[in-house]
């Protein structure tokens, strides 16, 4: 449970700290240094190229790796112009889905209303201060990597099967290839800069490499169930990192809605335990 939630703080501080990179390189150019460098770490512990690979592999592993990198950015972009926290909870409709399309028990769809009835509080209402309302746009961009997060569970749970531990740094590869050119054409040479250079690769340390490693030591002692259950403190998580290294405040609204969110994901979580169903939502390489 420690290292679980030592990999939420380690995600949190790094994508905290990205954002502050934002002014000098952009969203893109931010996640371009991400993927890049934790593809390239990936690439030195699993060493992929031990195996043979062939064109029947470039489909499944593509379509995993293009959804990562795709989701990387568009999340990127959304928490330029909402917090982090409140990000992190739209995006959560993503896995809140794929559990409730596979559910066969309507009592689930309790779930549903929750994390609905939490999101529709994000919503700007009449008479809502403007100062405090939320960037529709960025509320779009953190709602499409959801949906990007739900297509990277149901990619990422086929190509687990077929490749094992070898996925993770090829799919990775494959949103490198995809999120680079974009870092490149947004940020330009300022992504060469030495100074840039060391703040990206701590981006990637704090936010995929430590949380992956984490995170794997935390599956292989705890319960799939609870290690979901605990994985839905990771909105909280965020809006605390937020506020404190980004100066980030909620209103009370937003700080329900993040809590009905989180209560649904933990009750869509409880409830597959108690099917006994697969799960797979861990997200620290993304």
């Amino acid at each position: 449970m420690l290292a679980l939630l030592g990999s939420l703080v380690s995600l949190a501080v790094g994508t905290s700290f990205a954002k502050s990179l934002f002014p000098a390189l952009g969203a893109e150019g931010t996640s371009a240094y991400r993927i890049v460098f934790a593809m390239l770490m990936l690439m030195a512990v699993f060493r992929p190229w031990r195996r043979q690979w062939g064109w029947a592999d470039a489909l499944p592993l593509g379509l995993y790796g293009v959804t990562l990198g795709v989701m990387n950015l568009l999340f990127y972009s959304a928490i330029k112009t909402i917090p982090f926290g409140v990000a992190i909870a739209i995006e959560f409709t993503g896995p809140l889905a794929v559990a409730i399309w596979t559910s066969k028990k309507a009592s689930d769809w309790l779930w549903v209303v929750l994390a609905a009835t939490g999101l529709a509080l994000l919503l700007p209402l009449p008479g809502t201060d403007a100062a405090t309302a939320l960037d529709p746009l960025g509320m779009g961009l953190a709602l499409a990597a959801g949906f990007c997060w739900a297509l990277y569970i149901v990619f990422g749970q086929r190509v687990a099967m077929r490749y094992g531990s070898m996925a993770t740094p090829m799919g990775m590869l494959a949103a490198a290839l995809v999120v680079a050119p974009v870092g490149v054409f947004h940020a330009g040479s300022a992504l060469l800069d030495p100074q840039w250079l060391m703040a990206g690769l701590a981006v990637a340390l704090l936010s995929s490499a430590i949380p992956y490693a984490l995170e794997m030591f935390s599956l292989n002692h705890l319960p799939k169930n609870t290690f979901s259950i605990l994985l839905s403190l990771e909105p909280a998580v965020g809006a605390l990192a937020g506020w404190l290294v980004l100066s980030e405040r909620l209103t009370l609204l937003q700080g329900l809605a993040i809590a009905m969110v989180m209560a649904a994901s933990m009750g869509t979580a409880w409830s597959a335990g108690r099917r006994k169903a697969p799960s797979d939502e861990g997200r620290s390489v993304i």
